[in-house]
């Protein structure tokens, strides 16, 4: 599976929905949950099918002046490439 472009739109995909209390939030899919604290949360809720990749990105990099822009890219990539292998993310 390719990485997402600039262009790319993530969002959960279909079958799976968020779960839990506002701070124990979770993703619901057919076989499991998956528990997200941290940056990995914040990601997936910028994932909401409006914003292009490129969006999160660059809102990401304002949050997080003092991290390298394009290790920020990077593992995102990879994050969401992670989660549309397992069918949690489409794009």
């Amino acid at each position: 599976m390719a990485p997402p472009q600039d262009s790319s739109q993530p969002r959960l995909a279909p079958g799976c929905r968020w779960g839990g209390t506002e701070e124990e939030r979770v993703i619901l899919f057919p076989e499991g949950a998956i528990k997200l604290q941290g940056t990995g949360r914040e990601v997936l809720e910028h994932c909401d099918g409006q914003r292009t990749f490129g969006e999160i990105i660059a809102d990401l990099q304002k949050q997080f002046t003092s991290a390298d822009p394009a290790k920020i890219r990077d593992d995102i990539s990879r994050f969401l490439e992670q989660l549309q292998k397992k069918r949690i993310v489409d794009y």
